[in-house]
This record gives structure tokens, sequence and C-alpha cells, in this order.
């Protein structure tokens, strides 16, 4: 017999296994992966009593039917999704218990595109290169390297759930406003004016996202030296500009190297914002200098480090 596990029955085309992403291996022409929000991932984790960057299920827009095959797990979603077990809705954000059995649903809000379901004490599946995320594109982490599947079982590590009360999280209202960018390093490739046409411009999100890279429709964008760069190293947040002249915002599926001049990119507190942006949302972007980059980025880890201080027993619980 084999021990507890969670069992997709009928999973929606993009569920991955994802967690804080693969570090230290870009050089080797290897993409880092990960979660495309890493705030929701910390938050999902937090309410289960994980770690921010443990291993959970990432899911568009809806997650379709789960059920345990274990005598219970903790499970909480974030970002994306609703829940109900057995037809029972799960309040959101707030962390449940999935008993043997019981079917989990998962379907979808209108809010957000990427959404997270973690399991308390996460899942007992090998790391590759140094983190369980997957990407697909090159067959490597998660399950197989691959989408979740109807039938794919995957294995917790916890037997049971706690008798510890659920939790709940009441997030602060979203941050608004311009989506910040470095400028650079390819900024020389423009002209003045089409970087203030960049940064004065509103850009609409396309059906042309998934996990590499977001297409975005606006004016477009002059390449005052041409279209092609000998191809070096990019980085998700990185708003390459191809002969189109339509800007392109790599996501964490993105190579490690490309050959379109690169205008800006987008900060890392600033990008979990925008993966969230549906097809039609629109974005407007705002230059600022390396050093308050920098200073925005010690601020966001230190909020994903503190997440679990926002957490409460939930109501229910306390009945």
């Amino acid at each position: 017999m084999h021990g507890p596990r969670l069992r997709a029955i009928a999973p929606t085309p993009f569920v991955t296994l994802q967690d804080g992403g693969r570090r230290g291996w870009r050089r080797f022409g290897l993409s880092g992966a990960g979660a495309m929000d890493r705030l929701s991932l910390a938050i999902a984790n937090a309410l289960v009593g994980n770690r921010a960057t443990e291993a959970a299920l990432e899911f568009a827009y809806a997650a379709g039917e789960w059920t345990a095959e274990a005598h219970s797990c903790r499970i909480a979603i974030a970002g994306a999704g609703c829940a109900s077990i057995d037809g029972m809705a799960v309040p959101p954000l707030t962390s449940a218990v999935l008993r043997r059995g019981q079917r989990l649903r998962i379907g979808s809000s209108p809010q957000c595109v990427w959404g997270y379901l973690a399991v308390a004490g996460g899942f007992a599946i090998a790391p590759e290169f140094g983190s369980r995320s997957t990407h697909v594109r090159t067959g490597i982490g998660g399950l197989g390297g691959r989408t979740i599947r109807g039938g794919d079982t995957l294995p917790l590590l916890a037997a049971q759930a706690s008798d510890e009360p659920e939790r709940v999280v009441a997030l602060p209202p979203g941050e608004a406003g311009p989506c910040r960018v470095v400028l650079g390093p390819q900024e020389d490739f423009f002209d003045e004016h089409s970087i203030s046409v960049l940064l004065n411009s509103e850009y609409r999100v396309t059906w042309q996202q998934d996990r590499m890279a977001y297409r975005l429709d606006g004016p477009n964008l002059c390449h005052s030296k041409g279209y092609n760069i000998i191809s070096d190293g990019v980085m998700p947040g990185c708003i390459q500009v191809p002969g189109t002249g339509t800007p392109i915002v790599l996501m964490r599926d993105a190579g490690t190297v490309g050959g379109y001049p690169k205008i800006a990119a987008v900060v890392e507190a600033d990008l979990g914002r925008m993966v969230q942006m549906r097809p039609g949302g629109i974005v407007r972007f705002q230059a600022i200098g390396v050093a308050e980059a920098h200073a925005l980025r010690r601020r966001y880890l230190a909020r994903l480090q503190l997440i679990a201080e926002a957490m409460a027993p939930s109501p229910s619980a306390l009945i």
C-alpha cells in the first residue's frame, strides 16, 4: 500500500509543481522556473504552516478536481481560484482539512491568473538541481518535468493533518500605480522618444501570455540601432523589444539568454503584480534607479519572510 497522496481527478491543463525557484544554474543555461507569483505562494504556504518557498501546485485560473488518498491533509489556496470540499465552499485565504475520499474542487475567480494549492508538510518529491520547480520545456523538476495529468498522484510528506486550528489571513489592499522598471541594459538601442513612449503610455496585456513571457499591446517602440544584438543574459522581468516594436516581458520560464534589445526590466517587487494581470489588463511603467530597486527588493523579500505573522486562527475553528 502506498503512502499518503493527493490524487488529480480532473486537473486543468497548466498545473505544475513550483517552489521558490532554482538558483545558481542560469550561468549553465538552466532556467530558474519557480512560482510566477511568489507572494501568493508564500501566503498559501503560511496558511498550512510551511516555509514561504515550499513547493506547491501552481495553476492558471482554476485547478479542477482533486482528492486525498490519505487519512487527511491540510490545504490552502492563494492567488487565483475558489475552492469547495464536497460542494461546501472554503472561505478565501483560509486553510481547511481534506479527508480521505473527499473531493476538492478549485474553480476560477475573477481577479487573478495564477493560483497556488499548498499542502501542509509539502510533497515528497525529490528536488532536481536544488528545486522541485517544474520547467516543462526542459523536462526538469516536479512530477517528471511535466504538467499534472488526470490520475497522477503526488506523495505527501505528512500522513495526516494536525489538530491545530485552521488559519486565515486578511490581506491589505494590493499595490496600485505603474510597474517600476530599471532602464537597460540596451536602452541605447532606443532613442529618447521611444523611451518616453514606454514610460508615458498604457500597454494592454494580451492573450499571448504564459510562464515564459507576456506580450503587450500598445504603441510600438522604434529601434535606433537595429533589433538584433549578440545574445546575452536575460532574467524574469526583462522587457525585450523584437523587430515588431511590441514589448515582451519575460517571465519565470524564460531562457537564460536572448538576442533582442532589452529596453528595461520590471523590478521583482512588481513582477508578481504584473503576472496576475488578465488579458486586457492595463499596465504602465515608471523608471527608477538601481539603488531604489535594490531597496524595493529588500522590502519585498522581508515581506515574504513575515507573511506567517499575519496568520490568525480562523473564526470557524474557534466556534
